[in-house]
């Protein structure tokens, strides 16, 4: 597999921590042997999160991130120390820079405090160890480096590693559901809203997991889903729907044959299932008046059907028969305050790495706001949602 085809999602990302000045982007540019930051002696260059997907070895495919210093000011300054806290939401890593020869601060121990609330795995890294006579002993936390004469940065590339195998895990999309020589069938509904001459990622990542089985991908629109299953020699282990085709698709494949969607696949695999099935409950509950926040990871060309903003907002006035009003996010945006809404129905989230998923999640659960996403919602409503959950055992 080459380094350019691991999803940004399925990334360790690595966010790099500190006060303006203490050499952040130096120590990023160094433990990346690239220029990847703006590197100068002016406080605050680093004025947005500055993200490269890359090989860090010995940990592999990674998301490098360089955040704004967490000690700037006025109001602008306090937009970017905002910025750079938010990294904690997705990163699974973290460095906190710190420059040796003035040491800790009130704001690194802040950070480290949040480093560790968040569950957070990080090094300190202090930086410009050049200019002290004396290194200090190290913990098993900490190390003394020079971004400018390279002194340990290799050592600090290890450390980083050490921190990170606790965040690799060995889930599966699919694969975990079949065996070597079943048959799975993807339904692939191709319209307006498809990307042009591509499967979507989600699509991409099941067919690849199915296929490191070694079982057999059979990939299909819903409109020759019929057809395809006839002529299929033995009925297949699972059929996977795009989550807009559930109700059409159910219609067609026996009750017998297990039956799910992409988007429930990837509430599994980034393993909140649980409570995105149980939200999927609080659609039979809405109000007239509520506020519903529709939110997708990704950020896309809206088309006039476009699933998120139009279709699922018409199915879910349809089902609760209330008059609802919807508000709508994308790509990193995430309302920090959700108080207001009656319900949060998410994208899959293919996207986004697990720990921001996670956080959303948290987000929700700490407002008290019931949280489900694209196909256990679609699932429901279409009287499915039982039988779609059924390969993950007892869900609800």
């Amino acid at each position: 597999m080459s380094l350019n085809s691991v999803a940004s999602a399925e990334r360790i990302h690595i966010g790099f921590f500190g006060l303006r000045n203490a050499g952040k982007s130096s120590v990023v540019n160094a433990v990346t042997g690239q220029s990847l930051a703006l590197v100068s002696d002016v406080k605050g260059t680093t004025t947005d999160p500055v993200k490269k997907a890359m090989e860090l070895l010995p940990l592999g495919p990674v998301v490098i991130i360089d955040t704004p210093g967490v000690d700037d000011e006025g109001e602008l300054g306090m937009m970017r120390v905002k910025r750079a806290k938010q990294v904690l939401n997705y990163a699974d890593i973290a460095v906190l820079v710190v420059d040796a020869s003035k040491g800790m601060t009130d704001s690194d121990n802040e950070l480290v405090s949040l480093f560790e609330i968040k569950k957070m795995p990080y090094v300190i890294a202090y930086n410009k160890a050049d200019l002290i006579i004396n290194i200090p002993d190290e913990t098993e936390k900490e190390i003394y480096v020079s971004a400018v004469n390279g002194f340990n940065i290799e050592r600090l590339k290890n450390k980083i590693a050490e921190a990170g195998k606790s965040e690799k895990n060995e889930k599966h999309i699919v694969a975990d559901l079949i065996k070597s020589g079943d048959t799975v069938v993807l339904v692939t509904p191709i319209d307006e809203s498809a990307p042009k001459g591509r499967l979507i990622l989600p699509q991409q990542q099941t067919i690849r997991d199915i296929l490191d089985t070694h079982a057999t991908a059979v990939v299909t629109r819903e409109t020759e889903l019929a057809q395809t299953l006839d002529s299929l020699k033995n009925p297949p282990a699972l059929v996977i729907t795009d989550s807009q085709a559930f109700g059409v698709v159910s219609k067609i494949v026996p009750s017998y044959i297990p039956l799910t969607s992409f988007s429930i696949l990837f509430a599994r695999y980034k393993g909140n299932l649980n409570i995105l099935a149980n939200g999927a409950m609080h659609l039979d509950s809405l109000k007239d008046g509520d506020k519903v926040l529709i939110s997708e990871g990704c950020t896309h060309h809206r088309q006039c059907n476009d699933i998120g903003t139009v279709k699922l907002p018409g199915w879910i006035k349809k089902h609760s028969g209330k008059e609802l009003e919807f508000e709508f996010t994308s790509g990193g945006e995430f309302p920090e305050e959700l108080s207001d809404y009656a319900l949060v129905v998410h994208c899959g989230g293919c996207m986004l790495n697990e720990r921001e998923m996670q956080y959303r999640l948290r987000q929700a659960a700490d407002a008290g706001v019931p949280i489900t996403n694209y196909g256990t919602a679609i699932a429901h409503m279409n009287g499915i949602l039982k039988q779609s959950l059924k390969p993950f055992g007892d869900i609800l």
